[in-house]
């Protein structure tokens, strides 16, 4: 089942009985029920559908019905990644946090991993992106968009399709990647940000080159 984003279309009723079709953005599932069942309570609304990004159309009854059957289901996920390299050693490490929410409960993995065999700094930020998704599916994260987050604006504009990859082997990296997300159906959304603000995933990339193993999953915040 996709946690997508979902567009709420109406028939809108003035005083006077005139008749308009509004739409609205995309925005999340719970938004939508939200936003539709304000709509409902005007009593101006003749007509109500919603409309999933993947081209799906859906009824309240529907989505409140999906609603129930999600909360068992990991999902807003935000995942972060960061690679080191060592030239002097050819050490590196990767590091990964996701946050997501399940059982309305709010939960952070933090996971990291030192590897060898690696050429580059540049390399170390596809493997480490390659890593992330791979601990995304051994925590049976699919079927759904989620947020990549990372300070390597070269690796996200390349998947993003922003900015072209000349480079063989980086290339190898990208199919890679972009294959074990179309197995996990899940659909992307590529944000680069200041490394200031990566700082969690940096940390545990320099903490696996030195050889400390990180592997948590604790719950940070019950969901209001």
């Amino acid at each position: 089942m996709f946690l997508l984003k979902y567009r709420i279309e109406w028939v809108y009723l003035t005083k006077k009985k005139a008749e308009a079709v509004l739409s609205s953005d995309f925005i999340t599932l719970n938004e939508a029920i939200i936003f539709a069942e304000d709509f409902l309570n005007t009593g101006r609304v003749k007509e109500l559908t919603f409309f999933s990004e993947d081209d799906q159309s859906w009824t309240l009854k529907e989505l409140k019905k999906l609603t129930e059957i999600l909360v068992d289901e990991p999902h807003d996920v935000v995942a972060y990644f960061d690679g080191g390299f060592q030239k002097h050693t050819g050490d590196a490490g990767y590091g990964v946090v996701i946050y997501f929410t399940q059982i309305k409960m709010r939960y952070r993995i933090r996971m990291n991993e030192k590897v060898e065999g690696l050429d580059s700094n540049n390399e170390a930020e596809y493997a480490a992106m390659a890593y992330l998704v791979d601990v995304l599916h051994d925590n049976d994260i699919s079927k759904q968009s989620v947020i990549f987050k990372g300070d390597s604006q070269v690796v996200l504009n390349q998947l993003s399709g922003e900015w072209p990859c000349y480079e063989e082997e980086f290339n190898k990296w990208l199919d890679k990647i972009e294959g074990k997300l179309a197995e996990l159906k899940i659909k992307p959304i590529y944000e680069a940000i200041p490394r200031k603000d990566n700082d969690e995933a940096d940390k545990l990339a320099t903490q696996a080159i030195n050889g400390i193993q990180i592997n948590s999953k604790s719950m940070i915040s019950e969901e209001k």
